[in-house]
């Protein structure tokens, strides 16, 4: 069926003048309706990658849940619910989704905000701290929020579920690469007993189960024309874990002075001053909300994010190169030595960095 045709499944309102794509569509196809009347809301529409997230059911079960919850505080606190958190826009049956069964893809929509605008990289200390900000504030209306969710992605940022894996994978060593990666394959098992330490608090409660956004890049921030925070958007991902698992998403990515696939691994190294600015921002917000034992793993977040994101890494390139998308034969292992490098500049900077979450706690 035809964008056009998916649409017309959804209770929306107005009368569309236009249908276009919108972004690169990396994991959904995403289009921009546009409605003719200025009363009437704009929308996205976008068709769910099943293959990313195989129960979309329960994906948007999550996401229904979790913006009904926020917009409940929003309204309550005198906010705009409409701009404040994602709007979900059910189908004509009465479900957030419809199911294209001629070609079997599951499509959603949800209220185009106006007047709001995506960021994608911190090229500032203000934009690491509103980055910060953001997600402390999804995570701060989500605290108290009381039931399960789904499990939409198996053992997200579970570093006992990724040693599983990651033993397999050399066990089955199908393309004879485990020899020549020796020395990487010894700065994951050097590092097996802490990682699973720490996801240890997870599993005895030590660090509670939260309500986590598990993408939290930038441009997953959305932000009016003044620069100020809107709400996360693109919640996919939302599901339960540790906080920390966002912040040290976000660290990763927002604190690399180098690209995740650099190449001069010279120009790799974690950037101080972005981590303390996005962890104030983050603070701010969450800093009453967060029990003691995650106060003294915040700095840690870090370090262990980025070692997961080493393991999947090497782990994808012993296997064949098949999860991300590769521009030569060897892309996935430099993205593995590069994505060490900053690892390396993490643990180097670890008592600098818990100086200064110790700081911005006191």
């Amino acid at each position: 069926m035809t964008p056009e045709k998916i649409f017309n499944q959804f209770a929306y309102e107005g009368e569309v003048s236009s249908i276009k794509p919108l972004g690169e569509g990396f994991i959904n196809d995403t289009f921009i309706v546009r409605t003719v009347d200025d009363a009437t809301p704009d929308y996205i529409l976008q068709r769910k990658n099943h293959n990313v997230f195989p129960d979309v059911p329960a994906m948007m079960d999550n996401i229904v849940k979790v913006t009904a919850h926020m917009k409940s505080k929003i309204i309550r606190a005198g906010g705009d619910p409409m701009r404040e958190s994602l709007t979900v826009v059910f189908a004509k049956d009465g479900l957030p989704y419809y199911f294209d069964a001629e070609e079997g893809n599951y499509w959603a929509v949800c209220v185009f905000i106006a007047g709001s605008v995506t960021i994608d990289n911190a090229t500032s200390l203000d934009l690491c701290f509103k980055g910060g900000q953001g997600i402390g504030r999804f995570q701060k209306m989500l605290a108290d929020y009381p039931d399960p969710l789904h499990e939409t992605i198996k053992g997200f940022h579970n570093i006992r579920f990724r040693y599983e894996q990651w033993d397999d994978t050399l066990r089955r060593d199908k393309l004879g690469l485990v020899k020549t990666v020796q020395e990487e394959i010894g700065w994951v098992e050097s590092r097996r007993q802490q990682m699973l330490d720490f996801w240890k608090m997870v599993e005895d409660g030590s660090l509670p189960m939260r309500v986590t956004h598990n993408d939290t890049k930038l441009s997953n921030i959305l932000f009016d024309k003044n620069g100020d925070v809107l709400c996360a958007i693109d919640l996919d991902t939302c599901m339960s874990s540790t906080a920390l698992n966002d912040v040290g998403d976000a660290l990763r990515s927002y604190t690399n002075t180098g690209a995740e696939d650099d190449q001069d691994l010279s120009r790799v190294s974690m950037d101080i001053d972005r981590f303390r600015a996005y962890v104030a921002g983050y603070l701010s917000e969450m800093k009453d909300s967060l029990n003691d034992c995650e106060k003294e793993w915040l700095a840690f977040s870090a370090i262990y994010i980025t070692f997961e994101q080493v393991l999947r890494f090497l782990m994808d390139y012993i296997d064949g190169s098949t999860y991300w998308k590769i521009q030569y034969p060897t892309h996935t292992l430099v993205r593995t030595q590069a994505q060490y490098r900053l690892l390396q500049s993490m643990e180097a900077q670890y008592p600098q960095m818990q100086a200064i979450v110790r700081e911005l706690l006191s």
